[in-house]
């Protein structure tokens, strides 16, 4: 009898250090870097080619809000262009035939300087001259400067409109990454403003289980090792999965209340997120295991 009590005690020891063997390292909960997806222009939206749940490709066009009113602010922009490039051309013209007139009263000044030194004509002449030539400078620097005023609106406008061109390609929404559309925030006809956000994607090829350690475990992990991730299987099953360290906290922060770590309660922890590949088993927000070694 004694034997048999013994035996009994026996396997009740066993089989209470395999379960501790089999406790994982850290507790925690699935997440994905989620991006929300915001217009920068304002307009109506005109094609909504998403639904919540949809994978899209990065660089495909998602949605497109109504362009009439800035195609139309454009047009207005290239007749004034076309307009102030005219009276620019224009100026130029008049500035050209100016330099022609001053080149031939250079020359009548100097022919006439040496006239009037030689006594061969009178200094009104010259005095004439010059005068016609301090009038045609003032004229030349006149037209210089609307030269350079015009060039000036010329340039504003080339801007206006690059600025409408940008605003016309930034009415085309690109999604910008490979994912899966979590929720969507419009529906077509709907009237947006900038910072107005559209929808919210995320990859969920690859989903992160942040968990917490304590100080004590710290000394034994690092970033890139190989861990086991467990979730829940069944009732009394675990199903295993392959992650990787990616990031691990370099500030200990009180333990959130619905983690348990390996001491079950600590006063300080360090967050630890892990790479799991999905299988298409993980979701965000479920909960998950990690054992750091097996």
């Amino acid at each position: 009898m004694r034997i048999h009590y013994l035996l009994i005690l026996f396997i009740l020891i066993a089989s209470s250090c395999g379960n501790g063997k089999n406790k994982s390292d850290a507790y925690g909960n699935f997440e994905a870097v989620e991006i929300q997806v915001s217009s920068e222009v304002q307009g109506k939206i005109t094609d909504l080619k998403i639904e919540e749940g949809q994978k899209v490709s990065k660089g495909q066009i998602v949605l497109t809000i109504d362009t009439v009113q800035l195609y139309l602010k454009k047009m207005q922009l290239i007749a004034q262009l076309n307009s102030s490039g005219s009276r620019l051309l224009q100026v130029q013209s008049q500035i050209a035939v100016q330099d022609e007139q001053k080149k031939s009263l250079d020359r009548e000044q100097n022919r006439l300087e040496k006239l009037v030194s030689a006594n061969a004509a009178p200094s009104k002449q010259l005095d004439d001259i010059n005068s016609e030539l301090e009038v045609l400078k003032s004229q030349i620097a006149s037209t210089k400067i609307q030269n350079q005023t015009i060039s000036f609106d010329v340039k504003a406008i080339q801007f206006q409109i690059a600025q409408i061109e940008d605003q016309l390609n930034k009415s085309n929404i690109i999604n910008p990454i490979d994912g899966t559309v979590l929720e969507k925030y419009v529906e077509s006809g709907e009237i947006v403003t900038p910072g107005k956000v559209l929808y919210k994607i995320a990859d969920l090829s690859v989903l992160r289980l942040r968990v917490y350690i304590s100080g004590d475990q710290l000394g034994n992990i690092k970033i890139g090792q190989k861990v086991i991730a467990l979730i829940d299987k069944d009732k009394d099953q675990n199903k295993k999965l392959n992650g990787t360290i990616s990031w691990i906290s370099q500030e200990a922060e009180f333990t959130p209340k619905i983690i348990q770590t390996k001491e079950e309660r600590v006063n300080l922890v360090y967050a630890v997120k892990v790479d799991v590949s999905n299988d298409g088993s993980l979701k965000i927000g479920m909960p998950g295991e990690v054992k750091f070694s097996e």
